[in-house]
């Protein structure tokens, strides 16, 4: 396992998110002067993604991110997630945020697949926060906490060996391989089966340095070439032309990791019976885990770094709906097995008082409260981008 993994993986499924949340709310957009008061406009799609983009960037946040350590249990992550989402005026409940959560980690598993090399999986990190700079061009404090990231991942990255990237794409696919949810834009495009695993191709350019193949080369004891066999490979590749651009400005060359939602188009998410069978049969051991205590130290620091802005104002949150109506979002979160509910982490250690408290305290920060009265604009707006998001 790669201590180095945490960061990538979580700047990656961050980028996924942001891409749903912006494709979304620029399919409701309505110009200002045209827009009435319990209509969704431009400033109300920047609030809500300069809130989010500004707290995962945190530069505090980003410091714990990037020390060493291994990657904890989904659940511990999808909780940093779940606080990540709601630091803006968005409220989602467990079975919309599960959505949600699908979506991000099936895109970024296939662009983890793809990797024509393992090291690429940073020109795919790049490729994400180039969109998310182009999110928040017109805010120059936040672009300044992206670039800050940027910077540390050239830095620390930049000199790692192939080896070292292979230990890292290897940690992220072990990471992934129990997940097999359809999302609907895969199956359509061929590229995911019906059982939630992918079809990777046999065609396109080979990774940068190596060549097409289709040849054998042999060599005697002195490095000479003696003999060269070819043979038919059964796909269509062709070589790279240009390696990718691992500076903080530059052309990736990669298309992985950019925004597959530039192009509107539904996308449903559906977990295969053999995930679900999976999921039962690998529900979470209740026996003292050595790393228990480990993964309690680090939602503390982690997310004692993400500093959640608080609403100011009268205008409450308003909750978002992935589904098509209340009916079925509550049908989704009856019928999804009890071992992947991520509301709450169950840990069992050996207690450290202090420790707890101090998390109890943290959370209790981050708590959402309800709301006792909805405003007629909140509600309107929630209302339509309920009605948006079903498109999702």
């Amino acid at each position: 396992m790669s201590v180095r993994t945490l960061p990538l993986l979580f700047l990656n499924l961050g980028g996924e998110m942001l891409y749903v949340l912006d494709q979304r709310l620029r399919a409701q957009n309505i110009p200002g002067d045209k827009a009435r008061k319990d209509e969704w406009t431009e400033v109300d799609r920047k609030r809500v993604l300069n809130d989010i983009i500004s707290t995962m960037f945190n530069r505090k946040f980003m410091e714990e991110l990037f020390k060493p350590q291994e990657l904890y249990s989904k659940k511990a992550l999808r909780t940093v997630y779940d606080r990540l989402a709601h630091s803006s005026i968005m409220r989602l409940n467990q079975a919309s945020m599960d959505k949600l959560y699908d979506l991000m980690t099936m895109a970024f598993k296939y662009q983890v697949l793809l990797c024509p090399r393992p090291k690429d999986v940073l020109l795919v990190t790049f490729n994400h926060l180039d969109s998310i700079k182009g999110l928040i061009r017109d805010s120059p404090t936040i672009l300044h906490q992206v670039d800050e990231t940027f910077r540390q991942l050239i830095e620390i990255y930049g000199s790692l060996s192939a080896g070292e990237f292979q230990l890292i794409r290897q940690t992220l696919l072990i990471f992934f391989q129990d997940l097999h949810i359809r999302v609907s834009t895969f199956l359509k495009d061929k590229v995911q089966n019906s059982n939630g695993r992918f079809v990777l191709p046999v065609s396109g350019p080979v990774p940068w340095g190596t060549e097409v193949p289709g040849v054998i080369r042999m060599f005697n004891d002195k490095g000479e070439e003696v003999k060269k066999i070819e043979f038919k490979h059964g796909g269509d590749y062709v070589a790279a032309h240009k390696e990718g651009s691992f500076e903080l400005y530059g052309n990736r060359v990669l298309k992985l990791g950019t925004n597959m939602y530039s192009v509107n188009r539904p996308v449903e998410t559906h977990m295969s019976a053999e995930s679900k069978n999976l999921a039962s049969r690998t529900q979470e051991n209740i026996a003292p885990n050595p790393l228990a205590k480990e993964e309690l130290n680090f939602l503390a620091r982690l997310m004692g770094g993400m500093e959640i802005k608080k609403t100011s104002g009268p205008e409450p949150g308003f909750r978002l709906n992935l589904f098509t109506t209340d009916e079925e979002e509550e049908h989704a979160a009856l019928s999804r097995p009890e071992e992947l509910s991520y509301e709450v982490i169950n840990i069992q250690a050996t207690q450290d008082q202090q420790r707890n408290e101090e998390l109890a305290r943290i959370m209790g920060e981050f708590e959402v409260t309800e709301q006792p009265e909805i405003t007629q604009q909140s509600a309107s707006k929630g209302d339509d981008l309920l009605a948006m998001m079903d498109r999702l």
